[in-house]
């Protein structure tokens, strides 16, 4: 396995970071434990939850797995907060001092530990004052309940302000950012990813292979495989990213990999990325997914995928939704 520095701290964490999304939803508890039994012996030290996975039951299950044996210090955990986690007006969508100070006492207890080596805020609050929610950060690290801190789906200049404002005040400032990414929807190439490269942030993207279009088993017509999160054409789901699956297909076949292992690859040799995340719903996704750790690209192949899917462009929306549109809702448009 190998292993990179989590932006400008030296802490060490493993190419690939397994994500615990499914655990507990689409992927039962005993195939959660296989999954990250196995990923643990094949290096992987960097697992990435929320307490928004199944309402904290993804925390559990991460918990009960690490509290035995000497598990909890091989990894490097995270989670996040500021989803919302009930139906009060308090309980999220925010990251007021109130919900993360609670939510991070919720998550410790979920996942049994007496730290959270990286908090990150889950999504771009823009209702609440910045000063706020880093000041509450900051205290949670003073307070040994958090080691480090990060952002997910920020937009660039959300996150430097917030790194500003840690240099006047002398705050924790954030480590990483978790943005979407993938060959379907290369948008952070404009400008995020050489924002975090600057600034010492490292980049763990979620969803590189665009939610499984890019495994290749989506069709044009006809039914979708069962289970599949797409049904239909929607804004991720396009014929445009059929042709760039299609385009894609024959590069991987010729290495003897699957296409879902050759776009792994990919984004894990990207300029500025530091773990990618991979949420695997069987055993089978995550060999997969250690598979792509061994696939070499040519300059060749990264100018073939560059022809079908240009550098900062999109076929998928994942990016905008996520981040620009929430500022563009702010102000009314």
């Amino acid at each position: 396995m190998e292993y990179r520095q989590l932006g400008r701290s030296s802490v060490q964490v493993s190419a690939l970071c397994l994500g615990c999304m499914n655990f507990g939803s689409r992927a039962s508890e005993e195939e959660s434990v296989r999954i990250m039994d196995a990923a643990m012996e094949a290096g992987i030290n960097f697992f990435d939850t929320s307490n928004s996975y199944g309402r904290g039951t993804s925390e559990e299950i991460v918990g009960r797995f690490l509290s035995q044996g000497n598990r909890r210090d091989r990894v490097v955990l995270a989670t996040k907060v500021s989803s919302r986690m009930g139906k009060g007006p308090n309980d999220g969508g925010r990251s007021s001092r109130y919900h993360i100070v609670r939510q991070c006492e919720e998550s410790l207890r979920r996942l049994q530990t007496d730290r959270i080596d990286l908090y990150q805020l889950h999504i771009m609050d823009i209702s609440t004052p910045l000063e706020e929610s880093m000041r509450a950060l900051d205290d949670l690290v003073r307070q040994g309940k958090v080691v480090y801190t990060g952002c997910s789906k920020w937009a660039p200049s959300w996150m430097v302000e917030a790194m500003m404002l840690c240099d006047r005040h002398g705050w924790t400032k954030f480590i990483s950012e978790q943005p979407p990414y993938n060959i379907l929807d290369r948008s952070i190439e404009n400008e995020l990813i050489w924002t975090c490269i600057r600034h010492g942030v490292g980049l763990i993207p979620w969803g590189p292979i665009a939610a499984g279009i890019l495994s290749g088993k989506y069709v044009r017509k006809g039914s979708q495989p069962e289970g599949s999160r797409f049904k239909d054409f929607d804004n991720r789901l396009t014929p445009a990213a059929l042709d760039i699956v299609d385009a894609l297909a024959p590069l991987a076949e010729a290495k003897g990999v699957t296409l879902a292992e050759f776009c792994l690859a990919w984004i894990l040799r990207q300029p500025g990325i530091t773990s990618p995340i991979t949420g695997p719903r069987t055993l089978e996704h995550l060999t997969s997914s250690l598979n792509s750790l061994d696939v070499e690209l040519t300059d060749d192949d990264r100018q073939r995928i560059d022809e079908v899917s240009p550098p900062g462009t999109k076929v998928s929306d994942y990016y905008d939704p996520n981040v620009y549109a929430r500022l563009r809702q702010a102000v009314g448009i």
